[in-house]
């Protein structure tokens, strides 16, 4: 093929055997080289990882044409690419992108300590000629992703609620795309951190974990707002698992956390961003044990499904904000006396412990002190969303707050850690507090 077509040979480019570049002096001397990464673009353009000052470099700088030797890693076939090299960057999302690949490629090798990235040298492809030799054929794929994405999608159409919509798009990835193992996180845009609200193929819920821009695979997708996609396992872009290191007044802590429940030995991680128009609104994120599980093609599947999933998410939340109403009042509810639960709150984070047992914190922990506070003070049991969002003491950062995420969390949260507190949806945007002890609140408490 004489036209540049990079679509057709990305499955040279995810680096399962080196690739080879040639560059030529102003002289005619020329030089050939491995490259980590010859990393897909778009149909024109690729990009190859700058890591070192090297021979390549200089001649690349004086004389920007070079050609690039890519192989299948599966068929065997390869590929000669005609480049004319264009500018390099050094931040931003494809930067990003294959900072992580080369992370896990080195991590793989053996050469975290050597290799880094110094920027993408971003290059047009002139053409691409395949090289004479016997090749593989090349094996059927493990599932027609167009097919999957449909059946998916379907699914995810007949939802009209965001609870279910939030763990019908896990279970698709696992009954569709044969994907086991997944997360679907929340971005808090007051806070600029993600939180974990439904998760799939675990042994634990981790439902709460949260994660800052810019942090591992998942910070670095929702910040660049651009899929990060690694093949082999890395320690750079692992998640430690979280734990509490200080005990304040009897084992409290207002820095606890809810652990990460990821697979211990993850060799494939992809983490698309859930966006709806330019606006992000959380992260896919997807991991195998499996080493170069997920391919390009896998990858276009999920940002074709999270779209779909974010403009989905974004709707239900328009419904849940347009038909909400006030909740009726009710009387007291008398508990059966099954002893006193301590319930303590730290102003700092909005953290909220029961018996010692931290709970939740951030918006969801205001909102559950708020709730229990007015339960304390009338019996209430029955609320709405629309009160929630005009009640000035919860502070919520504005109208795009993802309050009935917020509530899913809460809620998860509460059946996971408290067998006598619950919040139970009773309609659209109303919901009711289902208490089954006596509840002793202690002081907010600031550190």
């Amino acid at each position: 093929m004489s036209a540049a077509s990079v679509d057709a040979i990305r499955n040279c480019l995810e680096g399962a055997i080196p690739s080879t570049l040639a560059t030529c002096s102003p002289d005619g001397v020329p030089n050939v080289t491995y490259v980590s990464q010859v990393e897909y673009v778009d149909h024109q353009h690729v990009a190859l990882s700058f890591q070192f000052f090297s021979k390549t470099r200089e001649n690349i700088l004086l004389h920007p044409f070079a050609t690039a030797y890519v192989t299948d890693g599966v068929t065997g076939a390869s590929y000669r690419l005609s480049l004319q090299f264009l500018h390099t960057q050094t931040e931003g999302w494809l930067f990003e992108r294959m900072k992580a690949k080369l992370a896990g490629i080195a991590s793989h090798s053996g050469l975290a300590g050597v290799f880094r990235l110094l920027g993408s040298d971003v290059y047009r492809v002139l053409a691409i000629e395949r090289v004479p030799g016997g090749s593989l054929p090349a094996p059927a794929p493990r599932r027609n992703l167009l097919s999957a994405l449909r059946a998916a999608s379907e699914a995810l159409c007949a939802i009209g609620e965001l609870s279910s919509l939030l763990d019908q798009t896990l279970q698709s990835l696992d009954a569709q795309f044969g994907i086991a193992h997944s997360m679907l996180l929340m971005f808090d845009a007051a806070q600029q951190r993600l939180y974990t609200v439904a998760t799939h193929g675990y042994a634990e819920s981790g439902v709460g974990f949260e994660i800052g821009l810019g942090e591992g695979v998942i910070g670095v997708a929702a910040q660049h707002r651009v899929p990060i996609r690694i093949a082999h396992m890395t320690n750079e872009y692992s998640y430690a698992r979280a734990v509490r290191d200080q005990a304040i007044d009897a084992g409290f802590s207002t820095d606890a956390e809810v652990p990460f429940v990821g697979l211990a030995q993850a060799h494939s991680q992809m983490a698309v961003p859930i966006l709806a128009a330019d606006a992000l609104v959380g992260v896919l994120y997807v991991e195998s044990p499996e080493q170069q599980r997920f391919s390009y093609d896998d990858e276009d599947a999920l940002v074709t499904l999270a779209r779909q999933v974010g403009l989905a998410i974004r709707g239900l939340q328009c419904v849940e904000t347009a038909v909400a109403e006030d909740a009726p009042r009710t009387q007291p509810v008398a508990l059966q006396t099954q002893g006193v639960a301590a319930v303590r709150h730290f102003a700092e984070n909005d953290s909220v412990f029961i018996d010692n047992d931290y709970i939740i914190k951030g918006v969801a922990g205001a909102i559950l002190w708020r709730l229990l506070g007015q339960h304390a003070e009338n019996g209430r049991t029955e609320f709405s969303n629309r009160e929630l969002r005009l009640d000035a003491a919860l502070r919520l950062p504005d109208i795009d707050d993802n309050l009935e995420a917020r509530l899913i969390l809460l809620s998860r949260r509460l059946d996971e850690r408290c067998d006598f507190l619950a919040i139970e949806k009773t309609g659209r945007g109303r919901f009711r507090l289902k208490v089954g002890r006596r509840l002793e609140l202690l002081a907010s408490v600031p550190r």
